[in-house]
């Protein structure tokens, strides 16, 4: 819209004697100063304590704000705190509460707030029942505002491993309706959300990093899967469209849209559900590890854009990777052929495969896994299923033989592994082991970083070990931006931030 300027004139009784009285109207917002993001995940929580699926994470990382937020290169900084002291023992948390902050309801953030959004994250306010909504947080025993704008968290054990759970977001105190109408400190508020449809975010005016965002508003419209996406990126109706594979990438006009790629940090795996038979005989998920080519998977999921994984973690995490069991599970038949007769199924069996039809990476790649597992006898097979359903029946209610999915985390190592424990609400592979237990809960408690390196290591030697399931590959995110926009940053994790993208200049 142009800019529309009135002016007011009254005439005197004197022809040449103008008066204007009145100037410029504000400035309206560009009707075009807007991203529309494609998105092919549903939507289903909007509350930060609650949220469980990437894809929701994603949108909400735009509303809500934590005392620490990654960036773009996976650095953890101060962002509603501007410092945090902890104690010697890593059993105190001391922040010191950014002034300046306003919720999107115009309220001023205040240390109040802050107690009653970490204490309702780790089970502690009044009417909770003490289960920690953010199960990283249950070791949190009290959080109380000390003095000079800090609060203090304390916790019941030594954790060294928590400050990047304290991305929580943080809401109002009181707050009861994140869920309908989530209220945060970030830089878009939360609009509409239309069921299948889209979510919409407005511009906060009032957010504290002056002169962000640059948007006036984001869409986050639903698309069926991959090939939906790319039909809406042809005919311009979404601007920006992530994890790509690199042969869609390529069909797109370069003309009108960056391809712009970085690590993802995920770990794309076939989950065996390790309570079930004969996925609960070692031998068998060995033999289904020795049958497989990565390689070859990535080639025809990723166009070869993606890392080879032996076990659970990611090379992005540096030291805390164990480089020395890359290669374990390098295809070899005859082993695997040899494995399967010893656990009696020389001939075979037939399994199912339940994915989430709206990645198509996880398809192909379920379709890939049933020709290369023919090898040993092994018949999957593949049942398609949408988002809703496959959080519902495999993730949340572990009832599935195998499944082809991206695990996804914070960047922590910590994060990566801890649900791998046989407690853990995150064990959706039915997974046991009681010595990995024993390390993990070593692990928050150790200062030295050498030594915490070498629990890592042997946590993951364990896993590869017990061959808990098939890890594939950290595939690239790909992700396509309209030439339109500018300032777009793909994240080694799973987050759309739209508070630097804007309109290119003209």
């Amino acid at each position: 819209m142009n800019r529309i300027t009135r002016f007011i004139a009254i005439a005197s009784v004197f022809a040449l004697m103008v008066s204007v009285l009145a100037g410029c109207t504000k400035k309206p917002a560009d009707a075009n100063n807007f991203a529309v993001v494609g998105i092919t995940q549903e939507p289903g929580i909007f509350d930060p304590h609650t949220v469980v699926a990437a894809g929701d994470e994603e949108i909400i990382f735009n509303i809500y704000e934590g005392l620490y937020k990654f960036d773009n290169e996976g650095n953890l900084n101060p962002c509603l705190a501007t410092d945090v002291e902890i104690s010697e023992d890593a059993s105190v948390y001391t922040f010191k509460i950014r002034e300046g902050v306003k919720f999107h309801d115009g309220t001023d953030l205040d240390p109040i707030d802050v107690v009653y959004s970490l204490k309702r994250a780790a089970g502690l306010n009044e009417g909770q029942d003490g289960t920690a909504l953010v199960r990283e947080l249950d070791s949190v025993k009290d959080v109380q505002i000390t003095s000079d704008n800090r609060v203090e968290v304390t916790l019941e054990e030594s954790n060294s491993e928590l400050l990047s759970y304290f991305t929580t977001g943080i809401i109002p105190e009181g707050y009861d309706n994140c869920q309908n109408a989530p209220v945060g400190t970030g830089p878009f508020k939360f609009d509409s959300y239309t069921p299948g449809q889209s979510v919409i975010l407005v511009k906060n005016d009032n957010y504290w990093q002056k002169g962000l965002p640059y948007l006036d508003k984001v869409t986050f419209k639903v698309c069926a899967d991959m090939d939906a996406g790319l039909t809406e990126l042809a005919n311009g109706s979404i601007d920006i469209f992530p994890y790509l594979t690199s042969d869609r990438a390529k069909q797109l006009d370069s003309s009108k849209y960056n391809i712009l790629s970085n690590g993802s940090n995920m770990v794309q795996i076939f989950a065996l559900n390790n309570a079930v038979e004969p996925l609960n005989d070692l031998r068998v998920r060995q033999a289904i590890n020795y049958a497989i080519n990565r390689k070859d998977i990535i080639s025809v999921t990723m166009d070869g854009a993606g890392v080879e994984l032996t076990t659970a973690m990611s090379p992005a995490m540096g030291s805390y990777y164990d480089t020395s069991l890359d290669g374990t599970f390098d295809q070899n038949l005859e082993k695997a052929k040899s494995l399967m007769a010893d656990a009696g199924y020389e001939n075979g069996f037939d399994i199912t495969c339940t994915v989430p039809s709206s990645y198509l990476i996880h398809v192909n790649t379920a379709v890939e896994l049933a020709s290369e597992l023919k090898a040993i006898g092994i018949n999957l097979e593949i049942k398609q299923v949408d988002w809703a359903t496959w959080l519902d029946t495999v993730y949340t209610g572990r009832q599935y033989e195998t499944t082809v999915i991206a695990l996804t985390s914070t960047y922590a190592p910590y994060d990566v592994l801890e649900r791998y424990q046989t407690e853990s609400g995150g064990n959706f592979i039915n997974y046991s082991n009681s010595k990995v237990d024993e390390l993990m809960a070593r692990i928050p408690g150790t200062i030295d970083e050498n030594e915490k390196v070498s629990l890592y290591h042997q946590v993951l030697g364990i896993l590869t070990d017990d061959a808990c399931s098939v890890y594939i590959q950290d595939p690239t995110t790909i992700t396509a931006v309209s030439t339109r926009l500018e300032g777009y940053h793909v994240y080694p994790m799973y987050v759309q931030d739209m508070s630097q993208v804007k309109l290119v200049s003209n």
